[in-house]
């Protein structure tokens, strides 16, 4: 299954959260918090396996990863040591792209992704342009000279906060720490998505 394409407001709706975490989806006259269609409005009981489902595809648009990414980051939670649901979630921080964004140098993770897979970005003083990449603690990511003078980029750092596990100095951050599971998504019930791959 490829990357979600579509309306993000629509999909904000369908699960009643920002997937944007900005809530931009909800503004400029778009008050509508009901599921999209002529019949959003109504209540709908979901079976159990939608309920799970709906938690998986959650995660997934709201970061921006296919199916196949998913799953691979769920097998690799799994095998280690440790609650599998919140090691699968601080795995899906990890990635570059979400880095990228949780430090401000980008407004959402849609830009993250573009500006990472442009080359825009060093970890560790290597070339890096591969948005899943999977950063370790202690890594360095630098922007490049080229784009530090992009207005996009300028005005995403004015606007955005970077994440308390980050720290920015300029245009290096420094991926300081594991996020706690009370700082980020705390929308999301990964115990659901461990139970829909686990059934």
């Amino acid at each position: 299954m490829s990357r979600f394409l579509g309306s993000m407001f629509k999909r904000s709706r369908r699960f009643g959260i920002s997937l944007l975490e900005n809530n931009k989806e909800f503004s400029k006259g778009k008050k509508r918090t009901t599921a999209p269609g002529q019949h959003g409005a109504k209540r709908v009981k979901i079976s159990d396996y939608q309920l799970h489902l709906y938690e998986k595809q959650k995660v997934r648009y709201m970061y921006g990863i296919n199916e196949r990414q998913f799953k691979n980051l769920f097998l690799n939670a799994a095998k280690k040591k440790g609650i599998t649901g919140v090691i699968l979630l601080q795995a899906i921080e990890s990635r570059l792209d979400n880095l990228v964004f949780r430090a401000g140098f980008a407004r959402t993770r849609a830009q993250a992704r573009q500006f990472v897979s442009h080359g825009h970005f060093l970890v560790d003083g290597h070339k890096a342009n591969i948005p899943s990449m999977q950063i370790k603690v202690g890594s360095k990511i630098e922007l490049k000279p080229s784009l530090q003078n992009n207005s996009e980029l300028k005005a995403a750092m004015e606007a955005m906060t970077v994440a308390s596990w980050i720290k920015r100095d300029k245009f290096v951050a420094t991926y300081s720490r594991y996020p706690e599971r009370n700082e980020f998504a705390k929308e999301i019930n990964e115990a659901l998505i461990v139970e829909y791959y686990n059934r």
